[in-house]
């Protein structure tokens, strides 16, 4: 990831005439705009909107990035800590003016508690594949009390496959979930190493929060198969 670091911290120095590229399992490869992940909240999508609008108390944004999501908090009066495993991208939020922060890749972070966990621009894909998901929101849930919750946005990506004459979708058969993607970033001619990444439908996610002892609420949805949901703690 020290690949899509590297991209952050450039462009926060000002090189920014380089190009990330995205590559895919699917076959796609795509230039991301740097600047994307130096938004600010006037410039962000709708969902990502509405759900700093719903954090409370104090919050973990969870792959923080270059930190916008905690910089628009915190110019709410939030306490808002990012959490990210790319030390350089890290940096650079803090340097952008985050006040707290983690190194850490989420699974390894093992104490601490937050009344609202933030996941956006899809992070529930740091579950990697949809037989880890229950476990991943299991450990989501553990970092949150009794009445917190956990607010992502994700997509359901059927609509990438191509349908049938009877109505279904031709899914690769190497893949359990048609939501599990592989993806590495590319940047100077250089590519990072191969990392899995999850896309899930609603209902999935609500099967999947269930066996965690979470229930999930469809907060909103978006123009193109995407949503926002908030887990939360069942009774």
């Amino acid at each position: 990831m020290e690949v899509f670091g590297k991209a952050i911290e450039d462009y926060y120095k000002g090189v920014r005439k380089k190009k990330l590229i995205s590559h895919s399992s699917l076959g796609s490869r795509e230039a991301v705009p740097v600047s994307h992940f130096f938004r600010t909240f006037e410039q962000m999508p709708l969902l990502e909107q509405q759900a700093l609008q719903l954090c409370r108390g104090r919050i973990l944004d969870i792959g923080c990035g270059a930190g916008s999501h905690c910089l628009e908090l915190q110019s709410r009066g939030l306490e808002c800590t990012g959490l990210d495993s790319s030390e350089k991208a890290l940096q650079v939020a803090v340097n952008r003016g985050v006040r707290k922060s983690i190194h850490s890749k989420i699974l390894d972070l093992k104490v601490g508690e937050f009344d609202t966990l933030l996941l956006l621009m899809n992070g529930i894909g740091l579950a990697g594949s949809l037989a880890e998901l229950s476990g991943f929101l299991r450990h989501l849930g553990s970092l949150i009390p009794d009445k917190g919750q956990i607010l992502l946005d994700s997509s359901d990506v059927i609509y990438l496959f191509e349908e049938d004459s009877d109505g279904g979708y031709w899914v690769p058969g190497n893949v359990s979930y048609y939501g599990e993607i592989q993806y590495n970033w590319e940047y100077e001619g250089v590519r990072g190493s191969s990392f899995p990444w999850l896309f899930v439908d609603f209902k999935t996610l609500a099967d999947e929060a269930e066996k965690a002892n979470l229930s999930a609420e469809l907060i909103a949805e978006g123009e193109h198969f995407d949503y926002l949901a908030r887990l939360q703690k069942l009774k």
